[in-house]
């Protein structure tokens, strides 16, 4: 992933990314070079699979936290609307699609912290472009690479 020169981002998201960091590099990492210690003592590293597969995950985590520093060094908070009642980044916006009963609720942030199953989406998404400058009774329509809806905004938080 590449970390753009500013990351927009909540408070919350934010502290979020640093709770993750500091338990990566404090608690993880140290786990991690004890496995890949105690799988080379076992001997031969061609055929070690204990040995490979701790390489493996510590790949992986030392490319998050370059992910998160990055995050951190780059962020800029995002700030509540000052708009009353206008969607924009940091708004929760509640809404019914296509005349569904269902009340879905999502707020819009940067996309180092979306997170659809959370309730959060990015204000560079589909969603998230069609809801911004939008208020309470707009009907919004949103187009997507699967094709478009509409969304009736119910709420803006």
């Amino acid at each position: 992933m590449t970390i753009p020169n500013e990351v927009p981002i909540t408070r919350e998201g934010l502290e979020a990314v640093k709770r993750e960091h500091d338990e990566l590099t404090t608690q993880r990492r140290p786990n991690i070079v004890a496995k890949i210690k105690a799988a080379r003592e076992l001997g031969d590293l061609s055929e070690n699979f204990e040995y490979h597969a701790a390489k493996n995950e510590q790949g992986m985590m030392e490319a998050r936290i370059r992910e998160l520093e990055a995050i951190i060094k780059n962020h800029v908070i995002i700030e509540a609307t000052t708009q009353k009642g206008v969607v924009a980044m940091g708004s929760t916006v509640r809404f019914n699609e296509d005349g569904a009963d269902e009340e879905e609720s999502y707020r819009i942030v940067g996309p180092a912290e979306a997170d659809p199953k959370a309730g959060r989406v990015s204000f560079e998404s589909a969603l998230g472009k069609a809801l911004i400058g939008h208020k309470v009774g707009d009907v919004v329509q949103v187009k997507g690479p699967g094709g478009g809806y509409s969304v009736r905004v119910t709420g803006v938080e």
